[in-house]
């Protein structure tokens, strides 16, 4: 008896020891995981404001860009309309010169018939003038010769009237030749006054070319200097852009190392809900979403307005993975949450905007994005359909929606065929 004794004391103590050693191992290890999920808050936290300061220095370029974008547009148009103004003044002086040569051809003509008419009148004047020159010379009376030399009445009517029509003849020559004249006059007036005015024109419509010109190249200068400015900003966002997509890539890894870290905790607390039915000689009760949920509730009431898959972004424009589905809803409406869980991020994430993310065991996740207002915290265990936050239209969104993921195991999946 006094032999077994010693052997029952130290059982007993052995016993006692590896209760106390069951005991205090979760306690020892729960306080590890808790300085270690601190620590990964304390880096998540501390990365969720590098993101938050490079967005807002992104969308400062981004708006930058667009305005830059815009002036160069601007440009660009008064240099067409510059281009489109030359081109018409240039049709107008090809018209304007046609028409000068025109008048030319008119007023060469109009030359010739004046110098004909001014021939013939000086023809008809040279002749008067020997007339009346002989006359007073001579006392040529040819006229009075003719009548007088007439050998009867009769014959001195007929002379009478051939000399009467004689002299009318040549006077209405002269009176034609006269009136000729002065219509060519005329004409050749109103040609030079319009070849006048052409000339005016063409030396206006001359000047606004060369002004225009000027316009033009100064123009071309400026939308060359303004693409530049818009590839230099341009260059700078695509940095801005490069830099955030690797500090949100960060993020995402300290996220995905807290959900390990979750995972963890939930199988702690599994194991010692396992030793603790042990020692009390009860079956343990099974695991908490040991895989997860099976099923997600609607986060927000509304249609889906952009599916899941590859598509052109509406923000950035460019052709990428959407990892998610868009439910349309209006500003402040409430998202709740899809399954149990507990929230391990609660904050700004890049391009997210407010962002809340809910670990539902079994490596799965939920996450709601563009929250205008988030009413949860870090580590809040949640229930199906609580209230989480507001839709909203934070980070790179175009309106108020709600972008929901679901990603099992790190890698985000379709939620349309989840979601009852």
């Amino acid at each position: 008896m006094t032999g077994r004794a010693p052997r029952l004391a130290v059982a007993a103590l052995a016993a006692v020891a590896a209760l106390a050693g069951l005991a205090a191992s979760p306690l020892a290890a729960a306080g590890v995981r808790a300085s270690i999920v601190a620590t990964i808050g304390d880096k998540i936290q501390s990365k969720q404001a590098e993101i938050d300061a490079l967005h807002r220095r992104l969308d400062r370029k981004r708006d930058q860009l667009h305005f830059q974008e815009q002036r160069e547009r601007d440009l660009a148009r008064q240099l067409g309309e510059t281009n489109d103004s030359i081109a018409r003044v240039s049709a107008n002086l090809d018209s304007i010169d046609a028409q000068m040569h025109h008048n030319e051809r008119r007023l060469a003509w109009n030359q010739v018939q004046l110098n004909a008419a001014e021939a013939t009148l000086a023809r008809h004047n040279d002749a008067l003038k020997r007339r009346l020159v002989d006359a007073y010379e001579r006392g040529d009376l040819g006229y009075v010769n003719v009548l007088l030399s007439s050998t009867s009445f009769n014959d001195f009517s007929e002379r009478w009237e051939d000399i009467r029509y004689l002299i009318a003849a040549n006077q209405k020559t002269v009176r034609e030749r006269q009136a000729a004249e002065r219509d060519v006059a005329r004409a050749r007036a109103s040609l030079e006054g319009e070849r006048e005015a052409l000339d005016a024109t063409l030396r206006a419509q001359q000047q606004a070319k060369y002004a225009l010109a000027a316009l033009a190249a100064q123009r071309a200068e400026l939308v060359a200097v303004a693409g530049a400015q818009r590839r230099s900003v341009a260059s700078e966002v695509v940095q801005l852009e490069d830099l955030s997509a690797a500090q949100e890539a960060q993020l995402e890894a300290y996220i995905r190392q807290r959900q390990q870290e979750e995972a963890a905790r939930r199988a702690a607390e599994a194991e010692a809900r396992r030793r603790a039915a042990l020692l009390a000689g009860v079956e343990a009760p099974p695991a908490e979403n040991e895989g997860g949920p099976t099923w997600f509730s609607w986060p927000a009431s509304g249609p889906i307005t952009s599916p899941f898959g590859m598509r052109v972004h509406p923000v950035t424009g460019a052709f990428k993975m959407h990892t998610g589905i868009d439910i349309g809803a209006p500003m402040g409406a409430t998202i709740t949450a899809t399954a149990p869980g507990r929230v391990i991020f609660a904050g700004w994430e890049g391009g997210y905007g407010n962002t809340i993310i809910i670990d539902h065991g079994g490596q799965t996740s939920s996450l709601y994005g563009h929250c205008s207002q988030i009413f949860v915290s870090d580590n809040q265990d949640v229930a199906r359909g609580q209230a989480i936050g507001a839709v909203g239209a934070t980070g790179d969104a175009t309106g108020p929606h709600l972008h929901f993921e679901i990603r099992i195991n790190g890698v985000a999946v379709d939620p349309s065929s989840r979601l009852r």
